[in-house]
């Protein structure tokens, strides 16, 4: 090993994780970059996910069962707190890097002033179908700000961060968050830092219903208010800065709105909630047309459009 080479610390988060760590883990251990930590953070899983972690005999690996359940915003800042890298990636239970994926990464760390990087990545399902996140269109580099705060486009799997940037910040990941953890994070790391990204599909996120992206999607709209709230009472003059920005934002969660109401069958509500984007552009006017329909009409040109959901 080249100990010339930064350390990278991979952060795996599990809760109830058997069915999927094995393959997670694996895919850190055939890494070409080899110089690498994981901290596996166990947060309270009651199957058999530590055994699967201690049958793994590598002394890079570090296994720490957490002593109470916790949102996940403070199991990933638990879990950095272990770490002792200059670089930290994250990789959750359920996905899968590939083989080159940190050799690729780690030099693009070589500007002082890039925090971020990132990669294309592959979203699959049990049915092998998948979807590839920057295929058609790439994601924007540099300083990225008000890209990345209204139209969040980070896949977590993706992600390395010099850790200074981490430290740059007066908290880590918000832990009144369980689903926005890391946009919050990033875009709050994108105001100071810049972004790049590595244009090749290093990694694979796992589509899946046990996933709280499916699950617990009522969360997302609250979370993004809060997060909202949060950069209008610490960040000095954000309403008036960054007006447009906010604008776009807020029309992302009023969607999220609508599609939860929706699927529960409260169509006047969805378009209730919609209406007032209508002239937003000609997307959202055929939106508000569609919700005349059952959400099932949706689904089929989401699918017909690439998009992957848990089957």
């Amino acid at each position: 090993m080249n100990q010339d080479l930064p350390l990278v610390s991979v952060i795996m988060n599990a809760h109830n994780a058997e069915l999927y760590i094995n393959e997670a883990i694996i895919s850190v251990l055939n890494q070409t970059y080899k110089n690498w930590e994981l901290i596996v953070w166990d947060n309270q899983s009651e199957d058999k996910t530590s055994q699967i972690v201690n049958n793994f005999n590598d002394d890079r690996i570090r296994y720490y069962l957490s002593e109470n359940f916790s949102p996940l915003g403070e199991a990933r800042n638990l879990a950095i707190l272990k770490s002792k890298g200059s670089l930290i990636a994250f990789l959750d239970s359920d996905d899968i890097w590939l083989p080159d994926k940190l050799e690729e990464q780690v030099p693009l760390f070589n500007p002082k002033n890039v925090g971020i990087v990132i990669s294309d990545s592959i979203f699959f399902n049990a049915k092998g179908k998948s979807y590839q996140i920057y295929k058609d269109k790439k994601p924007p580099t540099g300083f990225i700000f008000k890209q990345l705060f209204p139209n969040y486009f980070i896949s977590l799997e993706t992600a390395v961060v010099r850790k200074i940037a981490l430290d740059s910040q007066d908290h880590l990941f918000d832990e009144r968050f369980n689903m926005i953890e890391e946009y919050d994070l990033f875009v709050r790391i994108s105001m100071d830092w810049e972004l790049d990204y590595a244009d090749k599909v290093l990694a694979k996120w796992r589509v899946h219903e046990g996933s709280w992206t499916w699950s617990k999607e009522k969360e997302f709209p609250r979370e993004k208010r809060l997060m909202l709230e949060k950069y209008i009472s610490t960040i000095p003059n954000f309403e008036l800065d960054y007006s447009d920005e906010i604008a776009i934002f807020k029309r992302g969660f009023s969607l999220d709105e609508t599609l939860i109401e929706w699927k529960e069958g409260n169509k006047s509500s969805a378009r209730k909630i919609l209406k007032p984007h209508i002239l937003d552009g000609p997307k959202w006017f055929v939106l508000y047309l569609l919700t005349f329909f059952p959400i099932s009409i949706y689904e089929i040109i989401q699918k017909v459009r690439g998009s992957v959901r848990p089957e």
